[in-house]
């Protein structure tokens, strides 16, 4: 069963053993499969962490707390998703929010300032960046088209 749960997409230790048990295969007898597993190498959830960092950050534009998020729910170890999320910087982090700010502009043409502010933070605040960087970011883009960011800086004063 868990050969044919790994032909498909990568799962971690947790996601086998909950699967394993909904079809009513013992704790037990679960434990000695999965540690096998483990050590030929089929599961290793810090491989998944890492892999699953790059491909999110990469493909959805997702920060270290929303990635961090995802693998807590997928029963990854904090110890290994800490190491997993260590490979964003705060550079690689803003320069993907720059570019997701730099999409979603374009949609936002027209809006009164307010909304279209509210609609580029909270975009970023859904993918997991702290309100500083959302509003530094935004804030940034907003002046390089030439928009006055006064009232965006009188709300959040750096």
């Amino acid at each position: 069963m868990c050969l044919s749960l790994l032909a498909g997409p990568p799962r971690t230790r947790a996601q086998l053993a909950e699967a394993m048990r909904r079809r009513g295969i013992s704790d037990e007898a679960a434990q000695q499969v999965l540690s096998r597993f483990e050590e030929v190498g089929l599961i290793n959830d810090a491989v998944f962490a890492d892999a699953w960092v790059e491909s999110r950050h990469h493909g959805r534009g997702l920060a270290q707390r929303a990635l961090a998020r995802e693998l807590r729910t997928r029963g990854v170890e904090s110890e290994v998703i800490a190491r997993a999320v260590e490979q964003l910087d705060a550079e690689r982090e803003e320069e993907t929010a720059r570019a997701l700010v730099e999409r979603k502009l374009r949609s936002t043409r027209g809006l009164d300032q307010e909304k279209r502010i509210r609609r580029l933070v909270g975009m970023l605040a859904r993918k997991g960046y702290t309100e500083g960087i959302a509003l530094r970011v935004v804030r940034q883009a907003l002046e390089k088209e030439g928009e006055d960011t006064e009232f965006l800086e009188s709300c959040f004063p750096d």
